[in-house]
């Protein structure tokens, strides 16, 4: 694979930003974005432990779904206080994914503010993503297709993405938002899956503090290098086409995915994954 590096910056100004990245669709590295934020020297695993340590989250891990359960499932349900205590016993692939703050623990909105950047971001949806030690995210893109700005608060995490456009290498399964659910884009099978030779994206080692812009609709891969804690901010898109095909993806794709789960179970699986390979090496 072709993987780029990212440009970095410490700050930047609004139209700046929407120029030379939101409308170029190019991913950024902000140094400097959230240094102000409360959050920054407030967030690690002992913080939430402690304010937020009750509340029972959601956990997903990287096992596809099997037969006719929801792909959304989740793997367990602990409470916050418990999930911590396995961050911090070791590598584990137990995931806090898409986390409402607003919704569980509104004390935390206390803790940052949203950047003036040039985004119209959604303030109803700040949402909160933790993961252990090797816990990896399969390569996806975002449903809503929002611009993302993903605050890495606490850790590192390695993140490798693509521009929409490489989607006929990556293997994409037919009525979904993901790539097949076994390739690890950190340690790909080429033998297996060869059109992931000819990807062209890039790839960032993300620390505590830095700030990576997510275009709409970019490919995204994430391994987890250490427990970390991440929030991302989203600016919803305002384009009718753009806003026409979330309407697509929401009401008709996924809902019709998950009813032929429910219908045909594996074999709907088995279906979409080989179609997925059959169109993909078309391709090369």
């Amino acid at each position: 694979m072709k993987l780029k590096e990212i440009d970095y910056r410490d700050k930047i100004t609004g139209t700046e930003f929407i120029t030379n990245y939101v409308k170029k669709q190019k991913p950024l590295v902000l140094t400097k974005l959230s240094e102000d934020w409360p959050a920054r020297k407030k967030w690690n695993l002992n913080y939430f432990a402690e304010e937020v340590g009750n509340v029972v989250v959601p956990l997903y891990d990287s096992e596809p779904a099997k037969g006719n359960e929801n792909s959304r499932k989740p793997a367990k349900r602990l409470p916050m206080r418990e999930y911590i205590q396995l961050l911090k016993k070791g590598p584990t692939d137990l995931r806090i994914f898409f986390f409402n703050v607003l919704q569980k623990c509104p004390k935390l909105t206390e803790d940052f503010s949203y950047p003036d950047i040039g985004l119209k971001f959604f303030k109803k949806l700040p949402v909160l993503f933790f993961g252990g030690e090797g816990a990896r995210v399969l390569t996806h893109y975002d449903v809503d297709l929002a611009e993302n700005m993903h605050f890495n608060l606490y850790g590192e995490k390695e993140v490798i993405l693509f521009p929409h456009d490489q989607k006929k290498y990556l293997y994409h399964v037919p009525f979904s938002i993901v790539t097949i659910e076994e390739i690890e884009m950190d340690n790909p099978d080429f033998k297996k899956y060869p059109a992931l030779k000819k990807l062209e994206g890039y790839k960032v080692r993300l620390k505590a503090g830095e700030t990576l812009y997510i275009p709409s609709g970019y490919w995204h891969y994430i391994r987890y290098v250490s427990p970390s804690i991440s929030m991302t901010l989203r600016a919803l898109p305002r384009s009718f086409s753009k806003l026409t095909k979330v309407f697509k993806n929401i009401v008709f794709m996924m809902s019709f995915d998950n009813l032929m789960r429910k219908l045909r179970g594996q074999r709907w699986v088995d279906y979409k994954n080989k179609l997925a390979v059959k169109r993909t090496h078309k391709n090369i």
